[in-house]
Order: C-alpha cells, then sequence, then structure tokens
C-alpha cells in the first residue's frame, strides 16, 4: 500500500502536447521510478480538457528527501527545464494516507480504474474529526453500495500549491457515469452531510479524469 502521493498536474501549450506526452513517459517519470522509495505512478487526463494528472505512490514523505531525488529536482535536463517552461496549470499536493474503502464486489485491482474522482477540502483542524468521521463512516459506504464505485483512498495534505487544501479523496470510478448514481444522491442527502454543508469552510474541490497509463518501479 501507498502511504503517500504526490498529486500534480500540468497543462501543456496545444502547439508542444505530443513532445509533453513523450518526455512525460520516457523521462519525467521513469527517472522518478528509479528514485529510493518510490513505488509507481499513474498518469490521467482531466475529461473535457488537456490538463493532464500524475499521482505518484511512495512508502513514506522520505522519499521526497533522499540525495537521489534531490538530484532529480536540482538538476534537470535541458528537455525538463525547456517542458516546464511550457507548461501551465501547474499544481503539486504531497500527502499521507489516512483511509482506504474498497467495494466488497470488486474483482480485480480497484486502483486500476478507468476513471478517477478527486476531491479536496480545506478543513479546519477543529473540525477534522467529525470531518472524517462522516466521510468514512457515512459518505463513502453510501457511495460504495454501487458496485460501479470501486474504492475510496483518503489522504491528509502536508504540503501543496497553489490552494491550501487539507484533505484529499480519491475515488475510483469503473465510469464517469456512475456520478449520477442514486446512491451518489442519497450520499448528497444525507443528515449528517447536510449539517456539515451549512459551515462556511464546506466547499469541495472536484475533478474528473480518464486513466492513462501505470508506472511501476525499476528499482
Amino acid at each position: 500500500m501507498a502511504h503517500t502521493i504526490l498529486f500534480s498536474e500540468m497543462t501543456p501549450s496545444p502547439e508542444c502536447e505530443d513532445q509533453f506526452h513523450a518526455w512525460y513517459d520516457t523521462e519525467h517519470i521513469p527517472i522518478r521510478m528509479a528514485a529510493p522509495g518510490f513505488i509507481g505512478a499513474k498518469r490521467y487526463q482531466e475529461i473535457g480538457s488537456n490538463k493532464y494528472l500524475a499521482v505518484y505512490e511512495m512508502e513514506s514523505p522520505e522519499a521526497l528527501q533522499s540525495e537521489a531525488y534531490k538530484k532529480i529536482k536540482s538538476e534537470p535536463s535541458e528537455r525538463t527545464r525547456w517542458m516546464l517552461a511550457n507548461v501551465s496549470g501547474f499544481t503539486r499536493y504531497t500527502a499521507t494516507l489516512i483511509g482506504e474503502q474498497v467495494n466488497q464486489a470488486v474483482t480485480g485491482n480497484p486502483y486500476d480504474a478507468p476513471v478517477l474522482y478527486p476531491v479536496m477540502f480545506s478543513v479546519p483542524e477543529e473540525r477534522e474529526e467529525e470531518f472524517n468521521r462522516w466521510y468514512e463512516e457515512d459518505h463513502v459506504p453510501t457511495l460504495l453500495k454501487n458496485e460501479r464505485w470501486l474504492a475510496c483512498r483518503r489522504y491528509k495534505i502536508f504540503s501543496g500549491e497553489p490552494d491550501h487544501w487539507t484533505h484529499l479523496a480519491l475515488h475510483y470510478l469503473a465510469d464517469a457515469e456512475v456520478l449520477d448514481c442514486e446512491e451518489r444522491q442519497v450520499a448528497r442527502r444525507s443528515p449528517w452531510r447536510a449539517k456539515l454543508a451549512k459551515e462556511e469552510w464546506f466547499k469541495g474541490h472536484y475533478m474528473l479524469f480518464r486513466h492513462m497509463k501505470s508506472f511501476t518501479s525499476s528499482r
């Protein structure tokens, strides 16, 4: 199980999109897969746009402090420098796992799901305990009653930019259409959710991506 993730988005300019994919698949991710502590990575494309997401899986936050990773960051290739200068919409969030729930009807690996539905919240410290209990005891169990809602992994964000999100949920879906399912409507009508929704901070950031490619450590 990956205990730490790096969640990073980029949007290449249309004229260099092919170069962007070649760079990401043959240099940017593979060099990280050779670094200590990196387990794997998955690439996604936002549905309806040319924004791309990579989710790196690591054993622990210490993977980002290794000498090998520091060298990767401090000594980029000319190709990397050029590419990073020609992308926009950059985000970078690092987070540790705080919860995992899997649909019992799933066969195979739910984390190879075709669709990823990330949700971010900025939760005040004094409301964190109840927010986590609502998500784990009420919200996700209701969603998982639909066999196409495959799994949910929840993370506490410990660093990130450009926004100050504190919690990230990665929902793994069989298809995008399951977002219109009755179970989700029931979850959104929950009295517990309605109580939290009255609070000013309860404003989620919702995204939707299709899975493109998976990578594993080369060590």
